[in-house]
C-alpha cells in the first residue's frame, strides 16, 4: 500500500486534471490512499474526487505571497498525511511539490514525483515557468511523462532528472465507446441525417488548440459539418457548418454523433485526450502532428502538418468520401488500438507500480 499526494495546478475538466481524478479514484479503489491538493480555486472534479472518498485540499493561491502560503499549508499536509509519495501535476504543482517536499524533514520512504504533460509549448508565453521546473528537475526521484514527445522537449530545455518514465493517458473505455442510441437522439435533435459524415472537435479556447486552423479547413468544405466542445467555443466566429455547444460534462454522448474527431492543436499537446476519446468511441481520427499525436493515431485517419488548414480539409474530405461502411471499419480499427495499448488500467497499473517502488 502506498498513500498519494497529488499537488495539481489546478481540478478544473482538463486533459491532465481528468487523468489525475481517474488515477486517484481508481488507485483509492484498489486500497491506495489517494490525497489532492489543489492550487487553484476547487474545480469540478473536485465533487468528483470527494464523491469517491478522495480528499481534496483547496490551497487557492493567485500572487507570490499567497504562493508562498499555499507552500506553507501544503507542508502541512505532508506533516499530517505522512505520503509515501507527493506527486506534482503540471509545472506550478511540480514546483509546489517539490519546495513543500524539501522543506519537511526528510522520510526515508517519502519520495517526490513530477509529471509533465506538456510537449513542444511556446516558450515565449511559458518559458519562465519551465524554466524553474528544469531547475529543480534533479530534485524529484522520477519525472513521469505522458508522451515521448513531451519528455524529449523538456530534455531539449535542459531537464536532468534522476529518472524518467513514459506513462500515456489512460482512457475509460468503457465509458467512451459506440452508443448508437445516442448518436440517434442528437442527430435528431440537429436534423442530421443517419449517413451524413459530421465531425467533431473537442477542445477550450487557447491558442494552443489552434480553432482558426480548423475553422479555416470547415469554411473550404462547406458540404460537411461539425460540432465544437469546449469552453468559449460559443464565443467564436463560426461558418455556417459549424455549431458549438461550449463547455459539456457529457462528451461522452457527443462523440457517437459523429464519425470523424479532429484535433488541430499547433503546439504544446502532448497525449491528446480528445483524439484518444473520440477514437474509443468508434471515430476515424484526423490530428496535426504535435506531441504523440502518431503514435496515438498508429497508421489509422490523418496526421497532417500544424496551422496547415488545406492539408486538413483534404484529410477531412478523404474520410468524409468513404462510404459510411468503410467510416465505421476505420472507427473499430481505432478503437481497438486504443482498447489495446491505451485503455485506463494499463496506465492505472504502471502508477501503481511506481508508488510501489521502493
Amino acid at each position: 500500500m502506498s498513500t498519494v499526494l497529488h499537488v495539481t495546478s489546478g481540478l478544473g475538466v482538463g486533459g491532465a486534471e481528468t487523468v489525475l481524478a481517474q488515477l486517484a479514484v481508481r488507485l483509492q479503489e484498489r486500497g491506495h490512499p489517494q490525497h489532492v491538493a489543489s492550487l487553484s480555486a476547487r474545480g469540478q472534479l473536485a465533487d468528483v474526487l470527494e464523491s469517491h472518498g478522495v480528499p481534496v485540499t483547496d490551497l487557492t493561491i493567485g500572487a507570490t505571497l499567497k504562493g508562498a502560503s499555499a507552500v506553507m499549508r501544503l507542508r502541512r499536509e505532508i506533516r499530517r498525511i505522512a505520503p509515501d509519495v507527493v506527486q506534482g501535476w503540471m509545472y506550478h504543482g511540480n514546483l509546489a511539490a517539490a519546495l513543500a517536499h524539501l522543506s519537511v524533514l526528510q522520510s526515508s520512504r517519502r519520495r517526490l514525483y513530477w509529471n509533465l504533460r506538456a510537449s513542444n509549448m511556446d516558450i515565449t508565453r511559458y518559458g519562465r515557468v519551465i524554466k524553474w521546473n528544469v531547475r529543480l528537475s534533479g530534485v524529484p526521484d522520477i519525472v513521469i511523462a505522458n508522451s515521448n514527445a513531451g519528455l524529449q522537449f523538456h530534455f531539449a530545455q535542459g531537464l536532468k532528472a534522476r529518472r524518467t518514465e513514459v506513462v500515456p493517458n489512460g482512457i475509460d473505455t468503457e465509458k467512451f465507446r459506440p452508443n448508437p442510441i445516442a448518436r440517434a437522439t442528437l442527430r435528431a435533435a440537429y436534423n442530421i441525417g443517419p449517413d451524413d459524415p459530421i465531425i467533431i472537435h473537442v477542445a477550450r479556447v487557447d491558442p494552443m488548440k489552434d480553432h482558426s486552423t480548423f475553422l479555416a479547413a470547415m469554411k473550404a468544405l462547406p458540404q460537411l459539418r461539425a460540432i465544437l466542445v469546449g469552453a468559449g467555443t460559443e464565443h467564436l466566429q463560426l461558418p455556417a457548418n459549424v455549431i458549438a455547444v461550449g463547455r459539456r460534462s457529457d462528451v461522452e454522448r457527443l462523440y457517437p454523433a459523429a464519425d470523424i474527431v479532429a484535433s488541430s492543436s499547433a503546439f504544446g499537446e502532448g497525449f491528446s485526450n480528445a483524439i484518444a476519446e473520440g477514437m474509443s468511441a468508434g471515430l476515424v481520427p484526423v490530428a496535426t502532428n504535435v506531441g504523440d499525436a502518431d503514435l496515438i493515431l498508429d497508421r489509422v485517419g490523418h496526421i497532417v502538418p500544424p496551422g496547415d488548414a488545406g492539408a486538413f480539409a483534404a484529410a477531412l474530405s478523404t474520410i468524409a468520401e468513404l462510404s459510411p461502411d468503410a467510416r465505421r471499419d476505420l472507427g473499430l480499427q481505432a478503437r481497438s488500438h486504443i482498447v489495446r495499448n491505451f485503455a485506463l488500467p494499463l496506465a492505472v497499473e504502471k502508477y501503481e507500480q511506481l508508488y510501489l517502488d521502493r
